[in-house]
C-alpha cells in the first residue's frame, strides 16, 4: 500500500478526517449522557422544591411569572407558600437558586442549584445566608428589599465576596417581585370580574 505523500494538501485532509471522527465520537457520548444528565437535573430540582417548602403541602404544576418558574404549595386548598427558581449573574457567572417564600413573602429556605463563584469566597452562597452568626441569615426575613450592610441593608455579605452576595440577594428579591406581580394581576382580574358582574346586573335591572 502506497503512503500518502507528505504534502500540505494531504496534511489538511488528514486533519479534517481526524476532526470529523473526534466530533462524531463526542456527539455519540453527548447523546448517551444527555438523557442521564436531564434526569439527574430534574431529580435535583424536585428535591430542591421539597426542601424549601413546608412539609405536607400539595405542590401545583409550575407556572411562568415574570420570566421565572414558580411552584405554589397548598394546604387544605389554601395557598401557603411558593418555591421560585430564580437566577442572577454573580462575580464568576450565573447563580441559579430555588427559594421558598411564605404567603407574606418571608424566606423559608433556599437551595443553590448552580453556581460558578470562587471557591472559598463567593461559593459560600450555598450556606452563608442560612448561618445564624451575626446578620448573615435571610431565613425568616422579608424578601423584596434585601441588601447587604454596605448598601444600607441588614444582611452581612460574604467576606471578600460582596459582588457575589449582592447578586444572590438580587435573585431572592427578583423571586419576591414575581410573586407580588402575580398577586397584583390576580387582584386586578378579580376586580375586573366583579366590575363586569356589576355592569351586567345593572343592565339587567335597567332592561
Amino acid at each position: 500500500m502506497n503512503k500518502l505523500e507528505s504534502t500540505f494538501k494531504n496534511m489538511v485532509l488528514s486533519l479534517v478526517i481526524i476532526s470529523m471522527v473526534a466530533a462524531g465520537a463526542l456527539a455519540g457520548v453527548y447523546t448517551l449522557t444527555a438523557e442521564t444528565i436531564a434526569v439527574q437535573e430534574a431529580q435535583k430540582q424536585k428535591a430542591a422544591i421539597a426542601a424549601v417548602l413546608p412539609q405536607g403541602c400539595t405542590i401545583a404544576e409550575p407556572e411562568e411569572v415574570e420570566g421565572l418558574t414558580i411552584y405554589k404549595a397548598y394546604q387544605d386548598s389554601a395557598w401557603v407558600a411558593t418555591a421560585i427558581e430564580t437566577s442572577e449573574v454573580g462575580f464568576d457567572g450565573p447563580q441559579v437558586i430555588m427559594v421558598g417564600l411564605d404567603a407574606e413573602g418571608k424566606v423559608l429556605d433556599y437551595v443553590v442549584l448552580k453556581q460558578t463563584e470562587t471557591p472559598g469566597l463567593g461559593a459560600h452562597i450555598d450556606h452563608w445566608f442560612k448561618d445564624v452568626a451575626g446578620n448573615r441569615s435571610i431565613i425568616g426575613k422579608q424578601a423584596g428589599a434585601l441588601a447587604v450592610s454596605k448598601d444600607g441593608g441588614e444582611v452581612d455579605a460574604i467576606t471578600a465576596a460582596t459582588i457575589s452576595s449582592r447578586a444572590f440577594l438580587r435573585a431572592i428579591n427578583k423571586a419576591y417581585a414575581a410573586i407580588a406581580a402575580q398577586e397584583v394581576e390576580a387582584a386586578t382580574g378579580a376586580s375586573q370580574l366583579q366590575h363586569a358582574q356589576e355592569v351586567e346586573q345593572t343592565e339587567t335591572v335597567t332592561d
